[in-house]
């Protein structure tokens, strides 16, 4: 097979394209650690690439089967008809030897994280991501997406099970989110809900990485994305009182659709935890006094039982 990280992309695309290797631009994108992602410039013709990894780009040990492109590509397919145009991108094609799929380029060119991270904050945003996550609740699945083998190799293990070597009291209560997350089956469930994964155009998101989607706790996908937003709160004490509000703006509108609030209780923290001590840390957390603040504050809310508007509430006068 063709690996799209060396010298063979360029002979690969035009072969396909019909076109001189000397007329094929390739531009590596920010594909996160599990692929490559491309995009592809012909006479004519623009769009990515997108190639998963056996074997990820991370200082610990961690693999997963190279075919979750094929979900991915099927989630496309599936969420594309029940959203509006541009909120995930066009299915172009797959190739099924060389476990990639091409498809159109998302609209804008910064992510929702970029946007977060220097200080632009709205609340339009948080409404687009509801939206979406609103559209995943409702969406057929439970037979195309209900193996959840990828989910447990890129999720459950890096952030629970391996956390919980970091923290062994709380052994139980990852192990109880673990547990959750195959019991309390109900809908589509991106499983990296992140501002990373959300490319913006003005007020409007286009999501993408759905190579973990699959059907299972919803509230895994509300823990994630609220989780991104509190470590951004920590991270950035100065607009932590606007992020609070995007975070409310956010919960209010997927918890108009469904009831999340158990499971979110659940997860939130100790995806905290796991983005702190687990196999896939948060890059902007080096502070070790910072660290310990998240993981302090975290630890706090396992098994209490604080409403997630509190949590918001508690949050932002921590890092206040």
């Amino acid at each position: 097979m063709t690996e799209l990280d060396g010298p063979g992309a360029a002979e690969y695309i035009a072969e396909r394209e019909g076109c001189a290797a000397t007329d094929v631009k390739i531009t590596p994108l920010a594909g996160g650690v599990s692929n490559h992602v491309l995009l592809i410039e012909t006479p004519g013709r623009r769009y990515v690439i997108k190639q998963s990894l056996e074997k990820l780009r991370v200082k610990e040990d961690w693999f997963s089967r190279r075919d979750r492109i094929w979900r991915e590509a099927e989630a496309i397919r599936v969420l594309g008809p029940m959203l509006p145009s541009g909120a995930v991108p066009g299915l172009l094609y797959e190739d099924r030897e060389n476990y990639l799929f091409a498809m159109t380029v998302a609209r804008g060119d910064r992510t929702w994280k970029s946007l977060l991270m220097a200080g632009e904050v709205d609340e339009s945003h948080a409404r687009c991501a509801a939206e979406i996550h609103c559209a995943m609740l409702q969406a057929p699945g439970a037979e195309a997406f209900g193996d959840q083998e990828v989910f447990d190799q890129l999720r459950l293990d890096p952030y629970y099970r391996f956390t919980a070597t970091k923290h062994p009291d709380l052994r139980e209560h990852f192990e109880a989110a673990i547990a959750r997350c195959r019991t309390h089956r109900t809908a589509l469930v991106h499983g990296d809900w992140s501002p990373k994964n959300m490319l913006v155009d003005g007020e409007q998101l286009t999501a993408i990485d759905f190579e973990v989607i699959h059907f299972g706790d919803p509230s895994f996908d509300a823990a994630f994305l609220l989780n991104h937003l509190l470590l951004k709160m920590f991270y950035l004490p100065e607009h932590a009182a606007r992020i609070a509000r995007v975070a409310r703006v956010y919960w209010e509108s997927v918890s108009r659709v469904a009831d999340l609030t158990e499971g979110t209780l659940v997860h939130l923290p100790l995806l905290m935890l796991a983005r702190v001590d687990g196999k896939s840390p948060a890059e902007y957390l080096r502070d070790e006094g910072l660290k310990g603040r998240v993981r302090n504050f975290a630890r706090g809310l396992v098994g209490s039982g604080v409403r997630v508007m509190e949590v918001l509430k508690m949050a932002a006068s921590a890092t206040a």
